[in-house]
């Protein structure tokens, strides 16, 4: 595929099959299709190969998951995308330039024109138009077999009718004279003795082109490095640990539950949990963490973090396609796939550019040649039409910037899943928050247990609700059990049955025989835990209550931190004109507490799953363009009824699931960065259709109306593409704003609603 035309004719030829849709990237070089299981992937590559492209499956991943096919490959001729270009064509480019370079310099310099130097220029000239230009000839020949004109047609067009008026003119025309002297001049000239020849436009529009593409092609290369980066970070041999004994395997070879040993300097394998050892692990590369991250015995590692210090054991939890850095490929891939709305648009004109200009082309050469112009006028001024008409920029408008972009922000911790997120990240103007585990670090602690007078007693119920707590994954269960095991270390937790978890509610089950029930607190709480409450809802703690079998037996108050960057990140999301709307399940006096020291002047406390996602109902009833972010079971609902979802990374595979983006590193601070990325993505998007759509604008009338030469044609056609890329390459390079300097009030929040 060479331009937005191709693009356009096989998403088409897919799209008669019925039930498929197809989306295809030019700038990589795939289709994405969508199809129903009765339609075979033979099919679809028969369909691809009916529109004049080959095609072929990509590698399968090493772990088969369900999901759309990953459909045709269709090879650029310039070389693989992402390739740089292949040797045949550099070798291709530098005879071509070889050829040319003297026929250019002999046609534009009249001092220069010895007797019968144009017969050795079209000796120079022949084998760079049939050979030199063979692979626009052989496309535009197979784009005729299949009713199809591209880009490739209207450059072999040009070439052949250039070099064929040159033949002409030497031959018959009287330009084949020995001493005749031809003056170089940007404008076609008319009348005359001895017909002109343009042996410099047939050499130089192929020259041109194919330096185009061939820089075009490494500047692609460049956009898709993040990939690259990714796939770098897998590793291929892992060390395993059976039987007291250490043996290096491939990595494919590896399951989860094995143990595997890793070293200073090695990346880890895969993801998994500290056995034993203690060291600590450099993230920058996974989730743009900068500083490192120190882990122990039971602390979870991710596959492709770096060993900066001691020995590991590590337990293998997720292994191939399921691990996180193998879901970050996958989430960055298919963001790159996609398409936004503009680019959709650029690839239905570009549908019809080709017939258009070729149209437009013999109208020129009629109107001059009716106009009683000079044959060779009319004939350049055709050729230059030809030549000037440039889909290729339409094409790469979208998703080399896209490719920038989705790259740019995996390195920077935010995971995009297309260009409608980008899209709707830049219209946001109101993100709702969740608390627990996004503003806060979700670490909470037992701050102290109170218990009922005359009662089963403060260690018994704290041992009861530990055990019935240990099914739960909310940060609060987490925190009674890591408890727990602090002030009771001798005692190990009881068995729990029937477990039974209530979002926004609590946690209940059977433990020893008692049913035990650990809920947020109400006023319905007994009597002598009233004072306790107070004291709790006034330290901004979340207050836990302990029922065993119907009666309270005691009161744990549990506490939280907020993220170090959260005030930071709010006030940067103030600044971006978003206004944070905090919806959170825990108590209105904790809630108010956060919203306090963040700023936050709405506050929606006490909200169930059901509750949050009605906030944003009404948000968007009200014309509001809402973004939620959350990272728990809770906040699937309302991520998934938002014009947004942000999910935390360290959230749940629900909440993830549910979003459009992804913060991978946890950092809400990566909130506002990804607002003012998709800003600038969209941003260059437009800036490149506006060049690709204005450039056709301002040069198609001038190449009509003579005032452009076949060679002055190709230099643009070529450099037009190189603008967009190039313009696409600066999103590699984009920063976040230096953060804030301003701390808010520190502090202990807290609170844990579920």
């Amino acid at each position: 595929m060479t331009c937005a035309a191709c693009v356009n004719r096989v998403e088409k030829r897919l799209a008669r099959i019925e039930g498929v849709s197809a989306t295809v990237n030019l700038a990589t070089g795939r289709a994405r299709v969508s199809h129903p299981e009765a339609v075979p992937v033979g099919d679809l590559l028969a369909a691809v190969e009916r529109a004049g492209y080959s095609a072929e499956l990509p590698a399968p991943p090493p772990a088969p998951r369900t999901q759309p096919s990953d459909a045709p490959d269709a090879p650029d001729p310039a070389g693989s995308p992402g390739s740089g270009g292949d040797g045949g064509e550099r070798q291709r480019l530098l005879i071509t330039a070889l050829l040319s370079v003297p026929v250019l310099v002999l046609s534009m310099a009249p001092v220069l024109q010895f007797r019968n130097w144009q017969w050795l220029c079209f000796v120079l000239a022949a084998p760079v138009v049939v050979w030199g230009a063979w692979p626009f000839h052989a496309r535009a020949v197979r784009g005729l077999r299949h009713a199809a004109a591209t880009m490739d047609t209207l450059v072999s067009l040009g070439v052949a009718a250039s070099f064929c008026w040159s033949a002409y003119a030497l031959f018959l025309g009287g330009a084949g004279m020995p001493g005749m002297r031809m003056p170089f001049t940007l404008l076609p000239s008319a009348g005359g003795e001895v017909a002109h020849v343009y042996l410099e436009a047939a050499v130089g529009v192929p020259l041109f082109v194919l330096a185009g593409r061939f820089l075009e092609s490494r500047a692609r290369h460049g956009t898709g490095e993040a990939l690259r980066s990714l796939a770098g970070l897998a590793v291929k041999d892992v060390t395993v640990r059976e039987d007291g004994a250490e043996r290096l395997v491939p990595i494919e070879r590896l399951r989860v539950g094995q143990e595997f040993i890793v070293r200073p300097g090695e990346r880890v394998a895969t993801d998994g949990v500290v056995v034993s050892g203690s060291s600590a692990l450099d993230l920058s590369l996974v989730t743009g963490e900068s500083e490192p991250v120190e882990v122990g015995a039971g602390r979870p590692v991710v596959g492709g973090a770096v060993n900066a210090g001691g020995l590991l054991v590590v337990r293998a939890t997720e292994v191939g396609a399921d691990t996180r850095l193998a879901r970050i490929t996958r989430m960055v891939t298919e963001a790159q796939a996609g398409k936004a709305r503009a680019q959709r648009l650029a690839d239905t004109v570009a549908g019809a550019f080709v017939p258009v200009v070729l149209a437009l082309a013999v109208t020129v050469l009629g109107f001059w040649l009716g106009a009683g112009a000079d044959p060779q006028a009319a004939v350049t001024a055709c050729v230059a039409v030809l030549v000037v008409a440039c889909p290729c920029a339409l094409g790469l408008a979208t998703p080399t910037a896209l490719l920038a972009a989705t790259g740019r922000g995996a390195r920077l911790g935010v995971l995009v899943s297309g260009p409608r997120a980008l899209e709707t990240l830049r219209q946001v103007d109101t993100v709702v928050l969740d608390k627990t585990g996004t503003l806060t670090t979700g670490r909470m602690t037992v701050a102290r247990v109170t218990a009922v007078p005359g009662g089963i007693g403060r260690e018994r119920a704290l041992w009861l609700a530990a055990g019935v707590e240990r099914g739960s994954e909310h940060p609060l269960g987490r925190a009674v059990v890591a408890y727990c095991g602090q002030q009771l270390p001798r005692l190990p937790l009881p068995e729990v049955t029937g477990f039974r978890a209530t979002a926004g509610v609590g946690v209940s089950g059977v433990v020893e025989g008692h049913r035990v029930e650990v809920r947020a607190a109400g006023a319905d709480a007994h009597p002598s835990l009233a004072a306790a409450l107070a004291e709790a809802e006034a330290a901004a703690l979340t207050p836990v209550l302990v029922r065993v079998d119907g009666v309270d037996q005691a009161l744990v108050c549990v506490g939280d931190v907020l993220r170090p960057g959260s005030y930071r990140a709010v006030d940067r999301i103030r600044r971006l004109g978003v206004r944070p709307v905090l919806a959170t399940g825990d108590r209105a006096a904790t809630a108010a507490h956060v919203a306090a020291a963040l700023g936050i002047e709405e506050v929606r406390a006490g909200c169930s799953p059901e509750d949050k996602a009605e906030l944003v109902r009404e948000l968007r009833e009200r014309g509001r363009r809402v973004a939620v972010i959350g990272d728990g079971v809770n906040d699937a609902a309302a991520l998934a009824g938002a014009d947004l979802g942000i999910a935390m990374g360290s959230g749940t595979d629900v909440a993830i699931g549910a979003a459009d983006v992804t913060l991978v590193r946890g950092d809400i601070e990566a909130v506002a960065d990804a607002v003012r990325l998709a800003r600038r993505t969209l941003g260059t998007i437009r800036l490149n259709l506006v060049w690709a759509f204005g450039y056709n604008v301002v040069t198609l009338p001038l190449a009509a109306v003579g005032l452009l030469s076949p060679m002055a044609a190709a230099a643009a056609m070529s450099v037009s593409s190189l603008m967009v890329v190039g313009n696409s390459l600066r999103l590699r390079t984009w920063q976040p704003s230096p953060r804030a300097r301003r701390t808010g009030p520190g502090g202990r929040a807290e609170g844990a609603g579920r």
